[in-house]
């Protein structure tokens, strides 16, 4: 079982930036791939950013060249610089982490997920 702990969210004016964080309870080096995901009301939830276990990331087309995904092993945490934000960015945020136990299983584990809203 992984456990994944979400802070840094909140309120932000746009053009802003916040820095959400995922403290996992093992090595992220034990998952498959870790990312960050968002759902806004009324909204599919949808993948903003992920990172793999090789260090690989790859990004939504919508949040390209303004958020950053990365990692620190020593601390179990991932996190995801969020810059230049704007309102369509509001969304709860939710981190995940998968595993590949076996061939042709992939388990997905989720954070409570942490509100961001962009607001004047």
């Amino acid at each position: 079982q992984v456990q994944l702990v979400e802070s840094g969210g909140g309120l932000v004016q746009p053009g802003g930036s916040l820095r959400l964080s995922c403290t996992t309870s093992g090595s992220i080096f034990s998952n498959n791939a870790m990312g960050w995901y968002r759902q806004a009301p009324g909204k599919q939830r949808e993948l903003v950013a992920s990172i793999s276990s090789g260090g690989g990331t790859n990004y939504a087309d919508s949040v390209k060249g303004r958020f950053i995904i990365s990692a620190d092993n020593a601390k179990n945490t991932m996190y995801l610089q969020m810059n230049s934000l704007k309102p369509e960015d509001t969304a709860v945020y939710y981190c995940n982490a998968n595993r590949l136990p076996r061939p042709g299983v992939r388990v997905d584990y989720w954070g409570q997920g942490t509100q961001v809203t962009v607001s004047s």
